[in-house]
């Protein structure tokens, strides 16, 4: 049954209150760092000073004597997880790499590397037991930057890792752990016949995710092995699969993992850096043990996402039409491999209809933090280069930026670098849009200026399953894997309702843990309203058939003869009989004498995600004597597919906003000469405020999936994309200065307008 005529909706495309704000906006909500347990220990982990040091030794007897000590853990406790073991279906991580993260193994491979552990009967005494932790080190030179990394004589952080991709199989270990290229036509010969060529090299710092929830866990072992993990994540599945390898549990249905509400993530809790830990330390002291980080641990420890160099190249004719286009992309990964950069060579050119494309890329192992995802992972970063380089390229060639990209945007017909042939997509309707939006119509005044940028991102699909139960008076409970993070209780109670023809709140949502709901895929890829919304759409549609049958029953006809019409069992047609429409609850309340409880369960591994595309439109404001940039308007256009909810879609495009403002104008990681991190809080780091933002306008445009019920394509992770570029644009159309270094902060803003300024001079 299909959905797709908004016409026809009475409940999806309306903006009801979230079921669980209410708990979220007075405090009762429970977060990880909410749990408590009677006889419960608090864990603390000890971590590395050093960037890059061989462990020589760990001594924890005289913590161990520490009155109030319990438990202390090193990585001899730890299992080895043999070659065949090291992955798990679909789930993106290696588990040898995320084991040795979670503690170090033999070295330590960047400041605030896990190296011991210890679980005492107060925080105070925990800490002063990571004093007692004797470490010795060999302090070994390390290499923090992408392009370092990769010279020959760079310090090597694994002896074991050959770059992958390369044909024949390197000798030597590198810090180059893998290339990817994808190509579509001859670059070089088109680069030769170009009217014009560009080339340009943009780099972007590593960012934190900058959730408000720092990581936390209780985990509780008891005698014979039976394990509860309450934790904010987004994937109680996946912290389940993770920590029962990586501890060494029995097997996965020993461990019950429930998942608490979970105050920010954007991608950086779809891996786990405690719960193996906790268990350990629950497990050796035969009581429950609660870790929570501190800020500082979490800038320190957990994954920012990669900083980037960006090489574009462009050749286009005097008319516009880019003929060639070639990106050579560099992320780091941190101390494991696993950077995006294969999304980043996939993400950047995707935009345009390039019959001559390249894009290679290079994950490249340095002494940070291993790299997490952040919100469609490497696509802002391969987006910087490749929308800023076409902004270059059209004020070479002379033509309006929007115009660019409505000469080269791609459409459907359009066969992407990276394989697939585009069908059904909205990238033009953005461009349409902004091309008629009013802020173009704004007139800008001195040191202003406006910038142009597109994005795409693929979107997910993947494994999801649902339950949906009638209640004995009627109402609905639907249970579905997936952490809430953006809204999803909301839009999984909306379809349930649209389907079942009752009202919003006779539905109750509830995130089942891994005991009350079949394996779900974590939250993350913009993948929950599709794929879940699938899972629960056909569970519903599947109460619905059961209660044809039962009004069937009690009207003595065939179930053919009954439709669900408007929330009611009706007769099909005359011939049917003659009977009172049967509401849900009247079904409900006659369930025990038609056969039982009213429910159904499914499973799916969805497929048909479709791909998401946006275009930005930001104007700022330089003040030459500061270098403050300010964001005067801001319009992001995005084709949605259907908004299920559009507040919380308006909602997810605006979060996107700020953080790629944030990347752009002031985040980064700062380390000292000696690899140690100086900005790990807030103050330091910084992120964008209220006052740093103006009112963002959100321009939904539907262009329905056709493989989903209700027309829903991801949206969460697209409107991260443009930002970057966008604002970057807007700056050069200020001030004439281009700016290809993130962040562009006052102090380097005023560099460039000091330096340009005797060019200036000497040109007038």
């Amino acid at each position: 049954m299909s959905y797709l005529e908004k016409e026809s909706l009475k409940i999806v495309g309306t903006r009801p209150i979230r079921p669980d704000g209410v708990d979220k906006v007075t405090g009762r909500a429970n977060f990880g760092a909410d749990m408590k347990m009677p006889g419960m220990l608090w864990g603390k982990i000890k971590r590395s000073p050093h960037a890059h040091a061989r462990i020589v030794s760990i001594n924890t007897e005289k913590a161990m004597a520490l009155p109030g000590v319990k438990a202390v853990t090193t990585r001899a406790d730890f299992p080895d997880i043999p070659p065949d073991k090291r992955s798990i279906g679909a789930m993106p991580h290696n588990l040898w790499d995320l084991s040795r993260n979670c503690m170090a193994k033999g070295k330590a491979l960047y400041e605030g590397h896990a190296v011991a552990a210890v679980a005492a009967t107060s925080p105070a005494i925990a800490e002063q037991a990571l004093d007692l932790i004797e470490v010795e080190y060999e302090v070994l030179a390390h290499v923090m930057d992408v392009e370092a990394a990769m010279a020959a004589d760079a310090p090597v952080l694994h002896d074991d890792i050959f770059t992958a991709g390369l044909d024949p199989k390197p000798s030597k270990p590198s810090n180059v752990s893998k290339m990817v290229r994808f190509v579509k036509g001859d670059v070089e010969a088109e680069f030769a016949e170009a009217d014009v060529v560009i080339e340009r090299r943009y780099t972007t710092k590593p960012v934190h995710q900058a959730y408000i929830e720092p990581h936390a866990c209780v985990v509780s072992v008891s005698p014979d092995g039976q394990t509860t993990i309450w934790s904010s994540s987004q994937g109680q599945f996946m912290v389940r699969a993770y920590t029962s390898r990586i501890a060494g549990a029995e097997d996965n249905a020993s461990i019950r993992a429930i998942p608490a509400e979970i105050g920010g993530g954007f991608g950086g809790k779809t891996i786990i850096y405690l719960e193996p830990v906790a268990y350990l330390l629950s497990k050796k002291s035969g009581r429950p043990v609660k870790i929570v980080m501190s800020r500082e641990e979490v800038f320190r420890a957990t994954g920012p996402t990669s900083g980037a160099v960006v090489e574009v190249k462009m050749g286009a004719k005097k008319d516009g039409r880019v003929t060639a286009a070639k990106a050579v992309l560099k992320y780091q990964s941190g101390a494991f491999p696993g950077s995006p950069v294969q999304q980043g060579c996939i993400c950047g050119l995707a935009v345009y209809d390039l019959p001559n494309a390249e894009a290679v890329g290079y994950d490249v192992l340095c002494n940070r933090p291993k790299v997490a995802a952040y919100r469609a992972p490497g696509a802002p970063i391969g987006s910087f280069g490749v929308e800023s380089c076409i902004d270059e390229l059209a004020r070479e060639l002379g033509i309006d930026p929007l115009k660019m990209r409505e000469i080269n945007g791609a459409k459907d017909g359009t066969k992407a670098a990276h394989g697939p042939t585009w069908n059904n997509i909205g990238y033009m309707k953005t461009v349409e849009a902004a091309k008629a939006h009013p802020q173009l119509s704004v007139p800008l005044g001195p040191n202003q200026g406006r910038g142009i940028a597109s994005g795409y991102w693929h979107n997910a699909g993947g494994e999801s399953s649902a339950a949906c139960h009638v209640n004995e008076d009627g109402t609905v409970t639907v249970t579905e894997g997936h952490p809430d993070i953006g809204g999803s209780r909301a839009s999984m109670a909306m379809m349930v309702a649209e389907v079942l023809g009752i009202p919003f709140e006779r539905v109750r949502p509830v995130v089942g843990d891994t005991t009350a709901i079949g394996f779900s895929a974590s939250t993350g890829g913009s993948r929950v309203t599709f794929a879940g919304g699938m899972a629960v759409t056909q569970s519903a549609q599947k109460v619905v058939e059961e209660l044809k049958k039962r009004a069937a029953i009690m009207w003595d006809i065939s179930p053919e003869a009954v439709e669900w019409k408007d929330g009611k069992a009706v007769p099909a047609g005359a011939n049917a009989g003659s009977f009172e429409p049967l509401d849900l609850a009247a079904i409900a309340a006659k369930s025990a004498r038609t056969g039982g409880p009213i429910s159904a369960e499914v499973q799916i591994n969805a497929q048909g995600q479709a791909p998401g595309f946006t275009t930005h439109i930001c104007d700022v404001e330089v003040d030459k004597e500061t270098g403050h940039v300010k964001i005067l308007r801001y319009a992001a256009i995005q084709d949605v597919g259907r908004a299920i909810h559009p507040s919380y879609v308006e909602g997810q495009m605006q979060g996107g906003v700020a953080q790629g403002v944030g990347w752009a104008l002031s985040e980064e990681y700062i380390y000292d000469k000696d690899g140690r991190l100086e900005n790990p809080g807030f103050l330091d780091y910084r992120v964008p405020v209220a006052s740093d933002m103006p009112m963002i306008d959100t321009v939904l445009i539907e262009v329905p999936n056709p493989r989903h019920p209700f027309g829903a394509r991801g949206c969460g992770e697209v409107p991260i994309i443009p930002p970057m570029a966008a604002v970057a644009n807007a700056i050069a159309d200020a001030t004439g200065i281009r700016l290809r270094d993130l962040p562009m902060s006052p102090p380097r803003l005023r560099a460039a307008l000091d330096e340009a300024e005797p060019l200036r001079a000497a040109a007038e």
